[in-house]
């Protein structure tokens, strides 16, 4: 590999991760990360529900289920070097009903496939000893998750970039890339940069940084936001740790779940509702060309077509505590809507093709002299260690 120069477009903890993982590998080479925020790990990286995910749901065999396999004991090591708060205390895939006991079966399978240790099924005696409150039949132990301060990750990545020598310039939105003979040009709202070597990990914008330098838009992000309740106090009582659902194949999405926070605190979520911008973390957050984006693809309305009930649905829970407390109760039926307190937001990046399914592993696009992260939502942040590794592989290849 000639280049020296290498420009990674995108503070999150993937830009960063791979900013980091390049400076181990190239000592030497001038590594720079351009940030379009005054901080780093302001959208995703600092808008997710800070879990450790060990790769239970992903295929077997998938980027996915590799790097967030190793990605999580990479991370969890990581935190212990650097003092990173974080805990890991298991979680419970819980079945609700005994329709549900097949899938938890095939998930204890696929964890095993996917190289998880220690993972059991309980019977509901045994699952009310790890949960005393949790409802359901059965549910799948998996010991190596945990929670995590994902903004303490990302600023410990920033501090050992820099003390590398590399440079991470913050407040530089790009607003166009141009190849000149083998260097990239990025012109941004902090000047111009050269590099020789250009790696996108924007996200939420991947698509559009993409095509700044000159690819097509065929697949693109659209942004689903997931929307959070905090438990009270009362509530805090009856939630130890991390409580999920068995995901239902016929839902793109996890579904509404459980979580302790590293911070303090329970919260409960996410939903999954179209967000009329790629950055909007409010209902009434509205962006024009987000939002024309989106409604002018063909893939969307697929997806709407495909997942009509299950959008509906969606969108009602969203403007209704008592929905969302119905889909709660599956899982902890002592929780009541009194117990629930507006929280926070994240929105996914999640990549969608033509015909309205969603890329379902990590997407990369390489190229001679660039690298397009074009999906990367979770567990991105889990294996943002391990993405960033085999960004730096195929960068070096």
């Amino acid at each position: 590999m000639s280049a020296k120069r290498f420009t990674i477009i995108g503070g999150g903890i993937v830009g960063l991760a791979t900013a980091y993982k390049l400076g181990l590998r190239c000592p030497g080479a001038a590594i720079r990360v351009l940030e379009k925020e005054a901080k780093v790990g302001q959208h995703q990286t600092g808008n997710n529900s800070g879990v450790l995910h060990a790769g239970l749901y992903y295929k077997p065999g998938s980027v996915k289920a590799r790097m967030a396999v190793s990605g999580i004991r990479e991370m969890a090591l990581f935190c212990v070097e650097h003092a990173i708060p974080h805990d890991v205390c298991g979680k419970l895939v819980v079945a609700a009903t005994p329709e549900e006991l097949p899938r938890l079966k095939n998930l204890y399978e696929r964890g095993q496939q996917n190289g998880l240790r220690g993972l059991r099924l309980l019977e509901p005696e045994q699952m009310r000893e790890i949960e005393p409150h949790v409802g359901g039949v059965a549910a799948l132990h998996v010991p190596e998750e945990g929670i995590v301060d994902y903004p303490k990750v990302a600023a410990a990545l920033a501090q050992k970039i820099g003390a590398a020598g590399g440079q991470i310039v913050t407040g530089a939105k790009v607003l166009g890339l141009r190849a000149s003979g083998t260097e990239w040009i990025a012109e941004t709202t902090a000047g111009e940069f050269i590099g020789d070597f250009l790696i996108n990990c924007t996200g939420l914008h991947c698509d559009r940084v993409a095509e700044l330098a000159g690819e097509r838009r065929d697949m693109r992000i659209v942004p689903f936001r997931g929307e959070y309740y905090k438990l009270t106090a009362t509530g805090q009582a009856l939630v130890r740790n991390l409580i999920y659902p068995v995901p239902d194949p016929a839902f793109p999405f996890l579904g509404v779940h459980f979580t302790r926070l590293i911070r303090g605190g329970i919260e409960a979520g996410p939903n999954a509702v179209l967000a009329y911008a790629r950055e909007g973390y409010r209902k009434t957050d509205f962006n024009a060309r987000d939002f024309i984006d989106a409604v002018t693809y063909s893939g969307l309305w697929r997806f709407l077509g495909r997942h009509a009930r299950m959008c509906f649905s969606e969108l009602r829970r969203s403007f209704s505590k008592r929905l969302f407390c119905q889909s709660l109760q599956a899982l902890v039926p002592a929780i009541q809507p009194e117990h629930l307190e507006t929280g926070g937001a994240g929105v996914r990046a999640q990549a969608m093709f033509p015909d309205g399914k969603l890329v379902e592993d990590f997407h990369f696009m390489r190229r001679s002299n660039a690298l397009h992260v074009l999906n990367a939502p979770s567990p991105a942040a889990t294996a943002s260690l391990a993405i960033g590794e085999e960004i730096t592989r195929m960068v070096l290849e």
